[in-house]
């Protein structure tokens, strides 16, 4: 099947990040009416994204992030309706966390030299300024609450 073959060569491509935490978990049907499938991935939060491309072949390649994850992006998702009243992908955390782990981060991510802005678009799914944008956008359309100003 033409998918399989689309998956292999993401696969072969890809693989030297696995060593970063990439996982490739596969093909994954999004829209069974219209027979949509995405390359299924996961990664951790330290990660560059801009190594990513947004799709493949044809095919979105559809991220989730795994593993612990700092206290910037913490929530209590036992609370009830608990994203009605936080977005975990806020800028605000991007910006708090790097601003406290830079070192780490450049660490982690094998670039010593790593700029702040360079830093917030790796790990804010590879375009920092379009994050925050769309963000922007999807709060005043009532999409996410804004980041609570202390």
């Amino acid at each position: 099947m033409m998918l399989y073959e689309t998956l292999d060569r993401f696969e072969k491509k890809f693989s030297h990040l696995k060593k970063k935490g990439l996982r490739i978990n596969g093909l994954k049907m999004t829209d069974p009416k219209r027979k949509k499938h995405v390359i299924d991935i996961s990664r951790p939060l330290v990660f560059d994204n801009r190594l990513l491309p947004k799709s493949f072949e044809g095919l979105e390649v559809k991220a989730v992030v795994h593993g612990e994850m700092p206290q910037e992006f913490q929530i209590d998702r036992t609370q009830p309706d608990w994203q009605k009243r936080e977005y975990i992908w806020a800028p605000e955390r991007f910006e708090h966390f790097v601003d406290r782990c830079s070192d780490y981060i450049r660490k982690q991510l094998g670039n010593p030299k790593m700029t702040r802005d360079e830093m917030l678009s790796a790990l804010a799914f590879g375009d920092f300024d379009a994050h925050k944008e769309k963000t922007s956008q999807m709060i005043k359309e009532g999409k996410v609450p804004a980041f609570p100003k202390n």
